[in-house]
C-alpha cells in the first residue's frame, strides 16, 4: 500500500481478488460482527473461549463472574471437608484418612489462590501494564498448582510409605466412613458446579467437555474441575484401603491407599503446571481460529490482503491481535492511520480482544491466503 500516489511499481501487481467488490458491499459493519461470528466457530481452547465471552452478550466478564463462583463454592466446601477429614484422621490414626486431610487442607489453601487469581486477572489495563493482569490468573494457578503437589501428593506419599510396615487395627473405621461418606457428597457439590459451567462453555464451543477444560484459557476453572475430581477418586481409594485394612487386618492396604490419592495429585498437579506454563510463555491460539479470525478480516471491506497474522493470549479469554494488512484504495498517511485506528477500535469492542495492533504491510511481503475465498 502507498501512503501518497507515487510512480506505479515495477514489480507484480498484487492479485486482485474477483470477490472483492462483492465483500466491500457488505458494509463496514461486517467486520466486527464477522470476528465475533467467525470465531465462535473457531476449535480448541480459543473456540471455547470466545463462544463463550460472545454468546448472549456477556462478555469475559460472564465467564469470569461464572469461575469465581466455582472457586467460592469450591473453598467452603473443602474447608468444612479438611476440618472433617482431620479429626478423623487423629482418631483413627488411618494412613489412607492422613493422605486424605493433607488433601482437602492442599485444596483449601489452593482456592485461596485461585480466588486471588480471579481478582488479580481482571484489574483493568493501565500504563505499567497496557494488555492487563489477566496472565495473574496463571501465575497464581501456578502457585496453586505447586502447593497441590508439595502440600498434596508429596505428604501424601511420603506418609504411605513410612505406614507400609506398620501393624495394628484402626482405631475407629466408622467415624472414617462417615466423614469420607460426607466429604463425597460436599466434592460432589462443587464438582457439579464447575462440570456444570464446563459444559455449558463447552456446548457454546463445540466442543467435548474434557478437549474444553484441557484447552480454556479459563485456568481457574481448570484447576476445581481437576481438584474436584481427584477428591472425588481420592475419597474411593482411601475407602478402598481403609475397607481391606477392616476385612485383612493389614494395615499395607491403607498405606497402599494413601501412596495411591498422592501418585493421583501429583499427576494432576503436573497437568495444572503444564497448563498453566503454556499459557504464561504465550499460548497461541488454535489454527482453526486463526484461520476463521482471518477470513473475518478479509470479510472487512477496508482490507484487501493480510500478510501476517499473530493470536495469544494475554490472560483468561483475552487474546492480542497483532497483523500487518494492505487497505483498499491509496490514501494520504493521515488518513490511513484513521482507517486503522478504526478497524482496531472494532476488533477491540469484541470482548475476546484485549488489543489489536494493525500495521500496513510492507512491499513484497507475501499474502496469507483466504480461509473462505468464495465468501460473500
Amino acid at each position: 500500500m502507498r501512503l501518497t500516489p507515487q510512480p506505479e511499481r515495477t514489480e507484480s501487481p498484487r492479485p486482485v481478488r474477483a470477490h472483492a467488490a462483492k465483500r466491500r458491499s457488505r458494509g463496514v459493519a461486517v467486520a466486527s460482527s464477522s470476528v465475533t461470528n467467525s470465531k465462535e466457530r473457531g476449535g480448541h481452547a480459543a473456540a471455547s473461549d470466545t463462544a463463550s465471552t460472545t454468546t448472549g452478550g456477556s462478555g469475559g466478564k460472564g465467564e469470569s463472574s461464572g469461575s469465581l463462583l466455582t472457586v467460592l463454592i469450591a473453598l467452603g466446601a473443602n474447608a468444612l471437608i479438611a476440618i472433617a477429614k482431620t479429626v478423623a484422621a487423629v482418631v483413627s490414626g488411618s494412613a489412607s484418612m492422613v493422605a486424605e486431610a493433607s488433601h482437602s487442607w492442599a485444596d483449601t489453601g489452593n482456592e485461596i489462590f485461585l480466588f486471588i487469581a480471579e481478582r488479580r486477572a481482571t484489574k483493568p489495563a493501565d500504563e505499567s501494564h497496557p494488555f492487563g493482569y489477566g496472565r495473574a490468573a496463571y501465575v497464581w494457578s501456578m502457585i496453586a498448582a505447586f502447593g497441590l503437589f508439595v502440600a498434596g501428593s508429596i505428604l501424601s506419599i511420603t506418609h504411605g510409605i513410612s505406614e507400609l510396615h506398620a501393624e495394628g487395627e484402626g482405631a475407629d473405621y466408622l467415624l472414617s466412613y462417615i466423614v469420607l461418606a460426607i466429604s463425597f457428597v460436599l466434592e460432589g457439590v462443587s464438582f457439579s458446579q464447575a462440570l456444570r459451567q464446563t459444559r455449558s462453555s463447552a456446548h457454546k464451543a463445540g466442543l467435548h467437555p474434557m478437549r474444553y477444560i484441557l484447552d480454556t484459557s479459563q485456568t481457574t476453572l481448570r484447576a476445581v474441575f481437576f481438584e474436584d475430581a481427584a477428591a472425588l477418586i481420592g475419597i474411593l481409594l482411601a475407602a478402598g484401603g481403609l475397607a481391606l485394612h477392616e476385612i485383612t487386618g493389614d494395615a499395607i492396604y491403607d498405606a497402599i491407599g494413601s501412596i495411591l490419592v498422592g501418585v493421583l495429585l501429583g499427576v494432576v498437579a503436573f497437568v495444572l503446571i503444564q497448563r498453566n506454563v503454556a499459557f504464561l510463555v504465550g499460548q497461541q491460539v488454535s489454527a482453526a481460529t486463526r484461520e476463521k479470525v482471518l477470513a473475518a478480516l478479509y470479510d472487512n471491506p477496508e482490507i484487501d490482503v493480510v500478510t501476517f497474522l499473530h493470536m495469544e493470549y494475554v490472560g483468561p479469554s483475552k487474546v492480542l491481535i497483532i497483523a500487518a494488512v494492505d487497505l483498499s484504495l491509496d490514501d494520504t498517511e493521515s488518513v490511513l492511520q484513521t482507517r486503522i485506528q478504526a478497524i482496531e477500535d472494532r476488533l477491540e469492542a469484541t470482548p475476546l480482544v484485549a488489543r489489536a495492533f494493525l500495521t500496513l504491510s510492507a512491499p513484497g511481503w507475501k499474502p496469507l491466503a483466504d480461509p473462505d475465498p468464495q465468501a460473500g
